[in-house]
C-alpha cells in the first residue's frame, strides 16, 4: 500500500476516494520511563525516553491507519498526517489519519 503525506502519487491517477481513515492511540510513559524522563527534564535537552514513547505511539497510530485502509479496500493513502492532544495529566492521544482512494497506473 502506498501511503504519502502528498495529495496524488506520481505514475498513478486517482479513481475513487473512499474517505477519511485513522489510527488513534492513548499512551502513558509508564513509571519508569516517567521517573528516568522526568529526572532528565530537570536538565534540559532531549529526552529519550519521551522520544521512544512517542515513536511508539505514532508508529502504532499509523499501523491502524494502514489497517483502517485496508479494511476499506484502498490501494493508498494519501494527505497522510499526524496530530497529538494530552488526553490527560501523563497521557497523549495520538493520531494518524489520511484519505484512503483507489488508484491505477498510468
Amino acid at each position: 500500500m502506498i501511503i504519502t503525506t502528498g495529495n496524488d502519487i506520481a505514475g498513478h491517477e486517482i479513481v475513487d476516494y473512499l474517505g477519511v481513515v485513522r489510527g488513534i492511540v492513548v499512551r502513558s510513559t509508564g513509571i519508569a520511563r516517567g521517573f528516568i524522563g522526568g529526572l532528565r527534564s530537570i536538565g534540559g535537552g532531549n529526552i529519550p525516553e519521551y522520544v521512544a514513547v512517542c515513536e511508539e505511539a505514532r508508529q502504532h497510530a499509523y499501523e491502524l491507519m494502514v489497517q483502517h485502509a485496508q479494511d476499506h479496500g484502498a490501494d493508498a493513502v494519501i494527505a497522510v498526517r499526524y496530530d497529538a492532544t494530552e488526553f490527560m495529566q501523563g497521557s497523549t492521544e495520538v493520531l494518524a489519519y489520511g484519505t484512503a482512494v483507489k488508484i491505477v497506473r498510468v
